[in-house]
């Protein structure tokens, strides 16, 4: 933006900031309503409209990521939930979804790293332990699994009523610590 020379020009400019402010708090919740209806395709045709994603916010690119996973579209989600991610470390829902799909991807190890990231912006939510748990469990890392699982369980022991269901911990799933700890009636 070129140097602003009198006041008529100053104003003109502040006006253009709230009304592209506003035109994209409108296109956010469009696609989140969408996202909501089950309807990506529709909410990816909205983000669309606000141009070239490499100037997004974390707001805007963690609903293009979304958007892209809701679609199956698991390899284009991840850079804008990397995006995203580097711009709200604090986000633990941008985390899971870029979990989500280095899982889908075939990239555990990264999958690993996400959630680990997530967990330093909150070391105490239990979605966060047992997810660990269960990429731990596939990549074959028993012990961090089943202290992760625990500490999901000692948080939130609703967790318990998944584990039968939950494939991810199948590789473990006959070890006598992960039936132990598995049997505890609460």
């Amino acid at each position: 933006m070129g140097v602003i020379s009198d006041r008529s020009q100053y104003h003109r400019a502040l006006a253009v900031v709230p009304s592209r402010r506003i035109r994209l708090n409108k296109v956010q919740r469009e696609a989140e309503g969408y996202l909501e209806l089950g309807l990506p395709h529709l909410a990816l045709d909205v983000l669309t409209r606000l141009g070239d994603p490499v100037d997004f916010g974390p707001t805007t690119l963690y609903l293009w990521g979304e958007t892209l996973r809701a679609l199956g579209r698991y390899r284009d989600a991840i850079e804008p939930l990397q995006r995203a991610s580097q711009a709200d470390p604090e986000n633990i829902h941008i985390w899971l979804a870029l979990a989500w799909c280095h899982k889908r991807t075939g990239r555990i190890d990264l999958a690993v790293e996400a959630i680990s990231s997530a967990l330093v912006a909150d070391p105490n939510e239990a979605l966060l332990h047992y997810n660990l748990a269960c990429y731990l469990s596939m990549s074959g890392e028993k012990n961090r699994a089943l202290g992760h699982l625990s500490q999901a369980l000692s948080l939130d022991p609703d967790y318990r009523r998944l584990i039968d269901d939950e494939r991810d911990f199948d590789p473990i799933r006959t070890d006598p610590e992960f039936q132990a700890l598995t049997s505890i009636i609460v």
